[in-house]
This record gives structure tokens, sequence and C-alpha cells, in this order.
């Protein structure tokens, strides 16, 4: 049995233009982009993935893998993968910026720790936010929902095509909902935080020797304490309403409408 060389790329292209896109994804997406993940658990979950997509591709653009238009197929597969995790990512950048505007109207902005999703030190507060908003999107599926989307857009989207400039610039404008949807999330508790640091600042004009801190303090820590344990259910309540933003974006830009 013999095989020629061109045979033989053309094998190796239908294993690795999708293995570059599915890899590029879950570098990127949340819960399984962490540092905790090994990266041998990424590999091989992308390598059996790209094994099952192989027989169904449809028919590649017959090209070399080592040639510049090779090339710049593999860059569109990293970039395709990418984005769709990232997005997701984005939702989740969300969670963590309402978390620091609570933690910062409570007083509780220097008690951070490392945020295992990106390495980064972040409140602590965002971290009760963030293991609620993983815990969450894990019984909701969202990871295969996610999967299951990427593994779709080899049909919608097939290797050799990609995004267009106006995809660009949808994706430019979504990353504003990182501010808006983050200051949503955290409006009640904030909002009550305001009005209770806007009282203590009427009442240290009208009483100047009143340690205000030293009294304020504790006050504002567990009345942010008991709004956060109020709040958290309506919270998480609002976040599968973003994540399908999310997700519809995603489908926009794989094509999948």
């Amino acid at each position: 049995m013999n095989f020629t060389e061109l045979q033989l790329l053309n094998t190796m292209a239908t294993f690795v233009f999708p293995l570059m896109r599915i890899s590029a994804m879950f570098v990127s997406m949340p819960v399984l982009s962490v540092h905790a993940m090994p990266a041998r658990i990424r590999v091989i979950l992308s390598g059996a993935i790209a094994l099952i997509v192989m027989p169904v591709l449809p028919p590649l653009p017959q090209v070399e893998m080592l040639s510049y238009t090779g090339i710049m197929i593999s860059v569109q597969q990293v970039a395709i993968g990418l984005t769709t995790g990232f997005i997701l990512q984005m939702v989740f950048a969300a969670v963590i910026f309402a978390g620091q505007g609570v933690a910062y109207g409570m007083g509780l902005g220097f008690a951070s720790m490392v945020d295992p999703l990106n390495g980064q030190q972040v409140p602590v507060i965002s971290q009760i936010y963030m293991i609620s908003t993983t815990l969450l999107f894990l019984s909701l599926d969202g990871h295969l929902l996610l999967i299951k989307l990427l593994v779709d857009s080899f049909t919608s989207l097939p290797i050799g095509e990609s995004f267009d400039t106006n995809d660009v610039w949808t994706i430019l404008a979504w990353s504003e909902r990182v501010f808006s949807d983050g200051l949503l999330l955290s409006m009640p508790v904030v909002i009550s935080l305001l009005l209770v640091n806007v009282v203590f600042g009427v009442a240290s004009k009208s009483a100047p020797q009143l340690q205000i801190f030293s009294v304020g303090f504790p006050i504002t820590l567990m009345l942010g304490v008991l709004l956060i344990w109020l709040t958290v259910p309506d919270t998480l309540a609002l976040l599968p309403d973003i994540l399908n933003d999310g997700y519809n974006l995603i489908k926009h830009l794989l094509r999948l409408n």
C-alpha cells in the first residue's frame, strides 16, 4: 500500500485544522482554561473531539499546510476558537467587575486573593460571585453547549472561511457588556452601601468628634455581607440571560442562526 506525500498531508490537515480551532477554544473558554486545569487534559479533550469531527467535515480547501495559504487558514482557526471562548470569558469578567464594585463599597477592596481563572489578584467578594457563577454555568451545561456550537461551526463556518470586518466591530461592541452587566449585577448592593456612606458623611459633619471610621466600617461590613446574602439569588437569576446573550453572539459569529 503506497501513499503519496500529498495524501498524507491532506489526511493530516483534516485533523490539524479542526484541532487548532478546538484547542484554541479550550485555551480561552471559562472553567476549562483555568490554571488549575492541567494542559494535558485540554490536549486530550481537543484531540478526542477533533478525531470525532474528522469524518463529518466538509471538503477542505486543497492547500498545503506549510504554504502561506495553509498558515493563514491555521491562523483563522485559532482566531475562531479563541473568539468563541473569549465571549463567554467576558461574561465572567462582568461578574468579577460586579464583585469588585461591591467589595470597594464595603471597604473590602484590600482583601484580595489570587483568582484561579486568570491568576490575578481580585477581591474576595469577587471570588464569591465567581464561584457561584461557575457552579451555575456547569449546572446549566454551558461548557457542553459551547463545545456543541463549535463542532456545528465546522459546517456553518467551514475551514477556509473566517469572520468579516463587521463581526470584528460586533465583538468590540460586545466588550462594553463587561461594564454594563457588571454595574447591573452590583447595583442593588452598591446603591445601598452608597446611601449608608452618605448617612455616615452627614453624621460626621454634625458630630466631628465622632470617630466615624471605627463606627462606620463594622456597620458597612456587616450590612454588605447581609446585602450579598439577600441579593445573590437575584444576581444569579440574571446570569442565564447574560449567558444567553453571549451564546446568541457566538451563534451569529459562527453563522449558526
